[in-house]
């Protein structure tokens, strides 16, 4: 298949030249064209989201949190909000929170230099992005793509706070779990047999990770999100590849917020109560 054939139609060469998508003479390597298909993918699960927000309001307020290189935030831009009606002018923007200065620089040249005008980057951290004025008092979407260990949880921290309607997130290196698990695990093992489940380095460090995004889930369905979670991509192309998709729609708290703490308690990870904190969330005004 031709190169140019994978590339979707109005899509920005220059920008996919700058991501290292496309070389400068515009050819494509293997490892490329797995990384397209990966940002593809997820634009598929991302794109409906934004166009129902789109549809019942006129625009969209997406957030990336710990936007690294912004590389969805561009992708995201380019593919839709780029569109007529969808951008500059129409109330829809892209915002890219990033606490490293360097790289929200070079994504702000970067977006200067395509001619994408609704997209800002800020360099704050998450408690400054909460309370922020460069920000809307309320978002549409929020996405973390790979967000190391609890850069994830910063996102589904600030998506609350913002009252955000949908949520997308792709963890990453979920570690912090792990560790109390394996603090705790002399504890545990006397404590009955469950503990087997991590008794072994590698399966501490797989299980803390399952824990961890099982809770997270369970912390969005406590403030009123449906959530599904399902693969990115096929595992050939990643490892890293749990997609967490969360719709808030008022539903019950109490059930959720309940086996939340009852599955820290059963693991042994009541410390961590606050970290994945399932208190009453304020109602959220939608559509």
């Amino acid at each position: 298949m031709s190169q140019m054939h994978e590339i979707k139609p109005g899509q920005s060469i220059e920008l996919l030249k700058e991501l290292h998508i496309l070389t400068r003479d515009g050819k494509m390597n293997q490892d490329s064209r797995r990384k397209l298909k990966q940002v593809y993918h997820l634009y598929q699960f991302i794109e409906p989201l934004l166009q129902q927000r789109l549809d019942e309001s006129g625009s969209v307020k997406l957030v990336d949190h710990g936007a690294g290189k912004s590389y969805l935030g561009f992708i995201l831009y380019d593919l839709f909000f780029k569109a007529p009606g969808r951008g500059p002018g129409d109330a829809s923007h892209v915002y890219g929170i990033e606490t490293r200065d360097d790289l929200v620089q070079k994504s702000r040249e970067l977006a200067a230099r395509l001619e994408f005008p609704a997209m800002s980057f800020i360099n704050l951290s998450v408690a400054q992005s909460m309370a922020s004025p460069l920000l809307p008092a309320t978002v549409d979407l929020v996405t973390a793509l790979h967000a190391c260990n609890t850069a994830t949880d910063d996102a589904i921290s600030f998506a609350l706070a913002k009252q955000a309607r949908f949520v997308v997130l792709v963890p990453c290196c979920q570690a912090e779990v792990a560790a109390v698990l394996r603090k705790n695990k002399a504890k545990a093992l006397s404590a009955g047999p469950l503990a087997e489940i991590w008794r072994h380095p590698l399966h501490t460090r797989e299980f803390g990770s399952q824990v961890t995004n099982a809770l997270r889930c369970l912390q969005l369905e406590a403030h009123g999100y449906s959530v599904s979670v399902t693969e990115l991509v096929g595992w050939e192309h990643s490892m890293k590849n749990e997609l967490i998709i969360a719709e808030y729609k008022n539903l019950p708290r109490r059930r959720p917020a309940e086996r939340l703490h009852e599955v820290l308690a059963e693991l042994g990870l009541e410390e961590m109560g606050e970290r994945f904190y399932a208190g009453a969330a304020p109602a959220i005004t939608s559509p």
